[in-house]
């Protein structure tokens, strides 16, 4: 008969269903850039440390560092969104703390075309050598991006 490997952690801590990429995926999909922000071109991240309860809840966010503009209130709603899972904890209603950075870039928009002249420049000339006509052309073709 085989024993159970103990842990050698007293509590384990809490850990997000799929990792970090499940965590950038749920920001990613329900990021909404502030009003503001956008109108005021801010871009950057903002820091937090939350708090996850013994159940596996997000109960309370702080900024660590501050971007403004409605950033700040769309990042914590952002963490409140996410539900840990709690491993066994022998009992105890512990509350653990993590930090998390939530970056702020604005939507790429297309730029147009950019407006271009052509300009062509040919010629066709004869040359006389000995009584012989050779035709001699030539032509250049220039693109201007303004």
């Amino acid at each position: 008969m085989r024993k159970e490997k103990k842990s050698n952690h007293f509590l384990n801590k809490p850990v997000f269903p799929g990792g970090l990429d499940a965590i950038k995926k749920i920001i990613s999909e329900n990021l909404k850039y502030p009003e503001e922000a956008q109108k005021n071109q801010i871009e950057g991240a903002v820091y937090l440390r939350y708090e996850i309860d013994y159940k596996g809840k997000v109960n309370g966010a702080k900024i660590i560092s501050s971007l403004g503009h409605g950033c700040d209130e769309e990042a914590i709603r952002l963490v409140k969104l996410l539900q840990f899972e709690v491993p066994k904890t022998r009992g105890f209603k512990v509350v653990y703390h993590k930090n998390i950075r939530i970056h702020f870039s604005l939507p790429k928009t297309e730029t147009p075309s950019k407006p271009a002249v052509n300009y062509s420049y040919s010629t066709k000339s004869t040359v006389k050598n000995n009584k012989e006509k050779k035709p001699n052309s030539g032509s250049f073709n220039y693109t201007i991006r303004l």
